[in-house]
């Protein structure tokens, strides 16, 4: 069961330490910094358990694989660079909700913005 412990806790470091959404193989090349046996398999089985513990939340991109963040972070949206395919919060919502036709109510919404992310925009 330690093994499981140690595991989880580079997983959940992994994403406190990035900062960002991170993809399944973003989260075990991370997490293998601290626990270099660690397999794909394993961080899909945590992950899973992460989101159903409440740690995590699963990000929905049209068209892409899930990226998982830590839950109960502010409203916000995200940044998809469409070089590297990392994704980025971005904090805060500008977004007003005031031009919606007439007797529409809206109730949620989210926002992805795409480019590069300053690394592959030179």
């Amino acid at each position: 069961m330690e093994r499981a412990t140690k595991q989880r806790r580079a997983i959940r470091e992994a994403f406190l330490e990035a900062k960002r959404p991170l993809s399944p193989q973003e989260v075990l090349a991370l997490a293998r910094k601290k626990v270099p046996s660690l397999g794909l398999a394993t961080v899909y089985r945590n992950l899973k358990a992460l989101v159903e513990e409440g740690f995590l939340t699963p990000v929905a991109l049209p068209g892409e694989p899930p990226r998982y963040e830590p839950a109960g972070l502010e409203h916000h949206h995200h940044f998809f660079c469409r070089r590297c395919g990392r994704v980025f919060e971005l904090l805060g919502c500008e977004l007003a909700l005031t031009h919606l036709p007439p007797g529409f109510q809206a109730e949620d919404h989210e926002v992805t913005v795409y480019g590069r992310c300053p690394e592959c925009a030179l």
